[in-house]
């Protein structure tokens, strides 16, 4: 018998986050959502800690991508996407978390909303005891997880431009909002972690081409 496809796809990047990428994948396999209608799909980035042993411990539960090479982020991204099956894609990043009604609100919004074509949710940042450090609205301070897109929408704008390397993110939601809109679920379902790798300096916010510089938090955030 032929095997479902699923509803959404998780595209989870991850370079060198030996450390973290367990928390994550066991927030999205503990999701209050039916498993065969989802699908993680991991993007090792050519990781040369202890990432790839990490991952092993989930082979049966994730589709794993490797690149051979570093290809940076949205590129990583982009192959993800490509490889999807799901309707609907949502990015979480592999040093972050999210609530068990993440996937369940998130695709119930866009699903008994057809007119509707991408929603994001409020986040709570946390440290990395995962003590909650604030509750944050995600229209006021958007980051790029957290974010579920109807997929052909998402290719139609051409999804990330590999040249960027830094806030490539922002410039997805410039090209879609252009067209689109994202709306707003005022629930804080995602877990986005700070600590001392990822805080970019004011003086690098900036697209940057890829090549010039490697991002913060692993790859980017």
């Amino acid at each position: 018998m032929t095997k479902k496809a699923p509803q959404v796809s998780l595209i989870v990047p991850a370079f060198n986050q030996e450390r973290y990428i367990g928390r994550c994948l066991r927030s999205l396999l503990s999701q209050n959502f039916p498993r065969d209608d989802f699908e993680i799909i991991v993007i090792d980035d050519g990781s040369t800690d202890r990432t790839e042993y990490a991952l092993g411990l989930f082979a049966d539960d994730v589709r794993l991508i490797r690149n051979e090479t570093n290809l940076g982020l949205p590129a990583s991204l982009n192959r993800g996407i490509h490889s999807a099956h799901g309707a609907y894609v949502v990015r979480v990043d592999s040093d972050d978390y999210v609530n068990a009604n993440f996937l369940l609100f998130l695709h119930s919004f866009l699903a008994q909303n057809r007119y509707m074509d991408a929603v994001a949710c409020d986040y709570l940042l946390v440290n990395d005891r995962e003590d909650v450090i604030d509750r944050v609205n995600c229209m006021e301070r958007p980051i790029a997880c957290g974010v579920m897109f109807r997929i052909e929408q998402l290719i139609e704008v051409g999804l990330y431009d590999e040249n960027f390397l830094l806030h490539e993110d922002r410039d997805l939601r410039i090209r879609f909002t252009q067209k689109y809109a994202i709306s707003r679920l005022e629930l804080p379902l995602y877990r986005y972690r700070r600590h001392e790798t990822n805080i970019t300096p004011d003086r690098q916010r900036r697209l940057v081409p890829a090549g010039i510089e490697r991002a913060s938090k692993g790859q980017s955030k």
